[in-house]
C-alpha cells in the first residue's frame, strides 16, 4: 500500500493486481498534476456542482481526489474498476455505482470538465475522443494528462482532429497536460472503430474494438497458437483466457464441437469483440463471455483446457506479474489432468514459471520469436 499526499490530504492506495514488485505505484505524477491544475484553475469557475467525467483512471487516484464531486467514470478495464472501488473504500470515500461506466457506454449527459488519462494506444485514444464529443458543449473543458514520454505529436494531432485546438502545458515531474478547446463546428467524421480483418487459416473475419490488442491483423503469436489448438473428446469446458477478439477460443470451439467455451478478458471491448465474432460459429450458444480479473468467477476444478496468450504489460507498466497470476489461477481452475497451453515470446522464460507452478512444462512448437508451452495439472 502506498500513500498519496496532496494539499487536500493523504490517501492510501493499493496496486492491482498485487505483486512482488514494490516499486509499482498506483498513481503517477500526471494524476497529481491534473488535480493541482484543476484546483488552481477551477476556482475562477463560479458554477456550483460541477459535473466531472474521468476517463481511464487506472487505480482510483483521480476518483479519490475528485470524489467529493461524485464524478462519472469511464474505463475499459475490469481490474481498474475493481481497484477504484477498493481504494475508495479503504479511504472511506464513495462514488455512486451508476456513475461508473465501461468504454462502450458513455454517460448520456454533458460535463463541465472531461479529464482523460491518455492511454497507450492511439487507436483507443481516438475511439475515446470520438465518444467524448457527445459529452461536451462549448463550455466543456477537456484536459488530457500523461507522463511526458507518452505524449507525442500524433497524440496532440488526435485531440485537434477530434475535439479542437490543443495546447500543451509545461512539464512538471516529467508529466504534461493537454488543454483542449471543444469545437462544436468541427467535423471529425465517423467513429472509425470497430475494424475488421480476415484470417486465411480459419476463413473467418474478426471484428475488433479499438482497445483490442493487435486490432489490425492477427498477431504472430496467435497465428502460431492457431496451429496448436488441441482436439479431444475429453474437453468439456475450455477457457480462452485473455481472449482479445476471441480468435483462439473460436477456433477451439470449431475444433471441439461439443465443448463449452468461456471467453474471459479484463477488457470490456475485448469481450464484446469476442462475443460478436463467436456468432460465426454454427452453435454459438455454448459460448460464455465474462469480463473479469483473470479467472475469477470460474469454479475450481471445473476446466479441462486453458488457452492463454498472456499480456506482458498493464497500462504502461511492463512485467510478468499478470502472467504469474493467470498461470496460478489456471492451475486452481483446471481438473486433475487438465491442461494449459500458452503462447509467449520465447525470451520471457514462461516455461520456468509454468514448471514451478505445475511441476511440468513442455515446448510443443516454436518459431524464431514465439513458443507454445504445455503443462498439465497432476
Amino acid at each position: 500500500m502506498k500513500t498519496l499526499t496532496t494539499c487536500k490530504g493523504s490517501y492510501k492506495l493499493d496496486y492491482f493486481p498485487k505483486n512482488a514488485n514494490k516499486s509499482l505505484q498506483p498513481w503517477d505524477a500526471a494524476d497529481e498534476y491534473l488535480f493541482q491544475y484543476y484546483l488552481d484553475n477551477a476556482a475562477s469557475d463560479v458554477k456550483k456542482d460541477k459535473k466531472i467525467l474521468i476517463v481511464n483512471d487506472t487505480f482510483g487516484a483521480l476518483s479519490i481526489l475528485f470524489s467529493e464531486l461524485n464524478p462519472y467514470l469511464v474505463t475499459d478495464s475490469f481490474v481498474s474498476c475493481k481497484a477504484i472501488k477498493h481504494n475508495l473504500k479503504i479511504n472511506d470515500l464513495n462514488i455512486d455505482d451508476d456513475h461508473i461506466h465501461n468504454s462502450l457506454k458513455y454517460p448520456n449527459q454533458v460535463f463541465d470538465y472531461v479529464l482523460i488519462k491518455i492511454p497507450k494506444s492511439n487507436a483507443f485514444l481516438e475511439d475515446q475522443l470520438f465518444r467524448i464529443r457527445s459529452c461536451c458543449d462549448d463550455n466543456t473543458k477537456i484536459i488530457g494528462a500523461a507522463m511526458s514520454r507518452h505524449i507525442h505529436t500524433s497524440t496532440i494531432k488526435l485531440f485537434e482532429k477530434v475535439i479542437g485546438k490543443t495546447s500543451t502545458s509545461l512539464a512538471i515531474k516529467k508529466s504534461r497536460l493537454l488543454l483542449t478547446e471543444y469545437d462544436s463546428t468541427l467535423n471529425p467524421g465517423e467513429l472509425p472503430f470497430p475494424v475488421e480483418y480476415s484470417v486465411k487459416e480459419t476463413s473467418k473475419v474478426y471484428l475488433n474494438h479499438a482497445s483490442v490488442f493487435s486490432r489490425d491483423k492477427l498477431d504472430i503469436g496467435a497465428r502460431l497458437m492457431l496451429k496448436n489448438i488441441p482436439v479431444s473428446e475429453k474437453y468439456h469446458r475450455i477457457v480462452d483466457l485473455a481472449c482479445g477478439n476471441g480468435v483462439l477460443g473460436i477456433e477451439a470451439a470449431e475444433l471441439n464441437e461439443t465443448a463449452e467455451v468461456l471467453f474471459m478478458d479484463e477488457s470490456y471491448m475485448a469481450v464484446e469483440s469476442a462475443k460478436i465474432n463467436s456468432k460465426q460459429l454454427n452453435n454459438p450458444e455454448r459460448c460464455e463471455f465474462i469480463v473479469s480479473d483473470c479467472l475469477q468467477g470460474v469454479d475450481e476444478d471445473s476446466v479441462d483446457l486453458v488457452i492463454n496468450n498472456p499480456p506482458f504489460h498493464q497500462h504502461h507498466a511492463i512485467g510478468d506479474f499478470i502472467a504469474w497470476k493467470m498461470f496460478t489461477e489456471s492451475r486452481s481452475k483446471l481438473i486433475t489432468g487438465g491442461e494449459i497451453r500458452v503462447v509467449a515470446n520465447r525470451h520471457l522464460g514462461y516455461h520456468l514459471k509454468l514448471k514451478k507452478i505445475f511441476g511440468n512444462c513442455e515446448v510443443i512448437d516454436s518459431d524464431k520469436k514465439f513458443v507454445i508451452l504445455q503443462a498439465f495439472k497432476k
